[in-house]
């Protein structure tokens, strides 16, 4: 590893041990953790409208994905209880244009059994301070408005509000608006 990623590998332990005592701790991607990012997925896809992939993507896929956002640098942790993964987040380009290069947008999901125990608080946390360290100088989130939880918790680490979009997805039968909250790095 590069000095950078050692740091930040230290920074992500460090950070871990106190979420130990939260009964789950916060470690970089392994590639064993692709099924199990898939089942994950999966339920939102087929039961929300958090994400507007309609059809869940297969292990093939996904790591496919992580393995452009690792060959990139990006920020990818996961949140693990007692052998089992209790989540994931991930920075990405909010944009593959030159331009957005130092603008990522966040990506987080827990186990639906895993959510309302400050899981996403801490992986949020992590997430903004790998995306610093990476380089990157503003954070997106793009939250279906209806998703309460999800923008309230990016308003608590002070994203602000930057965009509102009406009825620019359609999932289940009904359409959708986003809410687009930003901050800086």
């Amino acid at each position: 590893m590069d000095g950078k990623s050692d740091r930040s590998l230290q920074r992500l332990r460090s950070f871990s041990l106190c979420a130990v005592m939260s009964e789950f701790t916060l470690r970089p991607f392994r590639w064993s953790d692709v099924p199990a990012i898939t089942t994950i997925y999966r339920h939102y896809v087929e039961n929300t409208a958090i994400t507007f992939d309609t059809e869940a993507p297969g292990e093939e896929a996904i790591a496919e994905k992580y393995a452009g956002l690792l060959k990139l640098g990006h920020p990818v942790i996961i949140a693990e209880g007692t052998d089992k993964v209790l989540g994931y987040a991930y920075a990405s380009f909010y944009r593959p244009r030159a331009a957005y290069r130092f603008t990522c947008e966040d990506s987080i999901y827990l186990d639906p059994a895993a959510t309302g125990k400050g899981l996403g608080r801490a992986m949020l946390t992590a997430l903004l301070e790998q995306s610093k360290q990476h380089g990157f100088k503003q954070m997106l989130a793009v939250c279906t408005a209806d998703t309460a939880n999800s923008i309230a918790i990016h308003e608590k680490f002070g994203f602000e509000r930057v965009g509102y979009y009406k009825s620019v997805g359609l999932k289940f039968d009904r359409w959708h608006d986003i809410v687009h909250l930003q901050k800086a790095l």
